[in-house]
């Protein structure tokens, strides 16, 4: 009998590098994908659980058919608001699919296909995000939703050492979880603290 898990990497999704999130980007730009760009745009930008990602509505990121420059957000898991910014690219992914869908404010921003649901569940999106690794050459395997909430907050830790910032970007309550989350080791500890001299 096979465990629910066999054939599945078990462990924390690694963060997607640069190179690999402007390969997708690219790729989705050449295809003319419109949705997809926009939701891969929003996820790096938003750091949101896929969960939260999903439900977020068109008032959520634009008010009078204009993409705000930062959203709030509050967080299913936690119940607390967490703000992100939406840099100029995502606003204009996020801008033409409002647009080429012609959505309204009450609209969430990524309906589903299905009837049933209202909009893009997780399963969907997780489906998406297998798409995306897997034309770039990655394991589909090895990356999930989680690596789009990492990416930006990975990058942003690695260039800066701010765990605090970081801390509040994820929404975490607790800098441990953070501490957690990003898989922070002694050796990182120690890499930051040699860059500093007194």
């Amino acid at each position: 009998m096979s465990s629910w898990n066999s054939g599945r990497i078990i462990g924390q999704k690694p963060p997607l590098k640069p190179k690999e999130v402007w390969a997708i980007r690219t790729r989705l730009q050449m295809l003319s994908a419109v949705r997809d760009l926009a939701l891969f745009n929003l996820a790096i930008d938003s750091k949101l659980r896929a969960c939260d990602l999903v439900a977020i509505s068109v008032a959520d990121v634009a008010i009078s058919g204009r993409v705000r420059d930062r959203a709030i957000i509050i967080q299913r898991k936690t119940g607390r608001p967490v703000q992100f910014e939406l840099t100029d690219q995502t606003r204009a992914a996020v801008g033409a699919w409002i647009e080429s869908r012609r959505l309204g404010e009450r609209d969430y921003l990524f309906p589903s296909r299905v009837h049933a649901l209202p909009h893009l569940s997780t399963r969907q999106y997780s489906r998406v995000v297998e798409r995306w690794v897997s034309s770039i050459g990655l394991d589909p395997k090895r990356y999930g939703t989680h690596s789009m909430r990492r990416t930006k907050a990975a990058h942003i830790y690695k260039k800066t050492g701010n765990l605090r910032a970081v801390q509040l970007l994820l929404g975490h309550k607790k800098l441990e979880s953070t501490v957690q989350y990003l898989g922070i080791e002694v050796d990182d500890a120690l890499a930051i603290s040699e860059q500093v001299e007194l």
